[in-house]
């Protein structure tokens, strides 16, 4: 499980890369429910959540860069 710590230690790629995984997976996984494959649906709650967490960390970092690019168009 991803934890924010861990997440905040990732490049943007591979925070982008991390995302798009868990993306599939939850597809995977919402297909195998759909047809009454998945055995631990707990999983699928599990998968939200770190999608949840990289996109926050992603969106604390958008914030981030745009405050330092407002603080250095004032500098100059």
């Amino acid at each position: 499980m991803a934890r924010a710590k861990l997440l905040a230690d990732l490049a943007d790629v591979d925070l982008v890369t991390r995302l798009a995984e868990h993306k599939e997976e939850l597809f995977n996984l919402r297909f195998q429910f759909a047809s009454g494959q998945l055995d631990n649906s707990a999983r699928i709650k599990q998968v939200k959540k770190e999608i949840a967490r990289t996109l926050t960390e992603l969106r604390v970092r958008e914030l981030a860069a745009a405050d330092a690019v407002a603080i250095a168009g004032e500098d100059a």
